[in-house]
């Protein structure tokens, strides 16, 4: 794996691309959601087929990828920002080139579909990348959550994530992980997930508490869980089933950390939620289990002096 190098920093009055590389996107949303980033003040350069459709796509894999590497090597964009989703993003990474991100060492910034991206970025470019916010919602997004994306890019420091604490404890580690599904279908692949020392931070949509349950063995049959350190559960509040009313995935995560006596907190405010706060793939962070709180202790860019 090579060496984590930090993207550059990003304030207001850059250019930020826009990039589809999953699933077909919303024109709507992806235009109320352009108006915002100018409306703070953005330049936003995206192509004329953002829009394309292909099945459930955003096109086919060579318009997408095509679009992801333009963009990187667009020397008038600073960071890229993800329209949406849904699925999609595996399917181009043999397309890629890792070298060329880490050369232009621009920040990503997606979550959901995106974490295969962003877990190849961090295993294969050695760069960060941010789990954060998309333009799927639009002009509904939180403000806060507004501020923070921007303050992440610019290299301000994070303000302290709130959950609910449900193992005592605190552990400093790296920050890896994102979409469960993302996460446990990286198993075997060439952007397989690192955890070795690290808080695990994850999150899912509408996947019943038994496939939860299948993905949580599937990373523990792989050897994930025994390194953590510590892990962080975002928004899983979707993730229910009517037959079984009384189980949740929160407790089934639970039940699967308790042995390893690692902290655990949940209810963090990130995933497919509004309050989707961004967070560096690949930088320190400590996780306190007694008070429920979620710390990022170093910046996700560099910042130039």
């Amino acid at each position: 794996m090579p060496a984590l190098l930090k993207p550059h920093a990003v304030r207001i009055g850059a250019t930020l691309g826009i990039a589809a590389p999953g699933g077909a996107v919303d024109s709507d949303l992806l235009q109320a959601g352009v108006a915002l980033l100018e409306g703070c003040g953005f330049r936003i350069r995206m192509r004329d087929d953002v829009h394309a459709r292909h099945r459930y796509l955003a096109g086919d894999d060579a318009r997408r990828a095509g679009e992801l590497a333009e963009l990187v090597a667009d020397p008038k964009v600073e960071a890229i920002l993800v329209a949406r989703g849904g699925y999609g993003c595996d399917r181009i990474i043999p397309r890629l080139d890792a070298a060329a991100f880490r050369a232009a060492r621009k920040p990503l910034v997606g979550y959901s579909d995106v974490t295969a991206l962003l877990l190849w970025q961090r295993r294969c470019a050695g760069l960060v990348g941010f789990h954060g916010p998309m333009l799927e919602r639009g002009a509904d997004v939180d403000p806060a959550v507004l501020d923070a994306l921007i303050g992440a890019l610019a290299g301000a420091p994070a303000a302290p994530l709130r959950g609910t604490p449900r193992s005592g404890g605190a552990a400093t580690g790296r920050l890896v992980g994102g979409s469960l599904t993302l996460v446990a279908a990286s198993i075997g692949t060439s952007w397989e997930i690192d955890t070795r020392g690290a808080i695990l931070l994850l999150e899912d949509r509408f996947e019943r508490p038994y496939r939860i349950d299948r993905m949580l063995q599937q990373l523990r049959g792989a050897g994930k869980l025994e390194p953590l350190v510590a892990v962080g559960l975002g928004d899983f509040s979707s993730c229910v089933d009517e037959r079984y009313p009384g189980l949740d995935a929160e407790q089934l995560v639970a039940e699967e950390i308790a042995p390893l006596g690692i902290p655990l907190v949940t209810g963090l405010p990130f995933g497919h939620v509004k309050e989707n706060h961004p967070w560096p793939m690949g930088c320190r962070a400590k996780l306190d289990g007694d008070r429920g709180e979620l710390r990022i202790l170093e910046r996700g860019v560099s910042v130039a002096p």
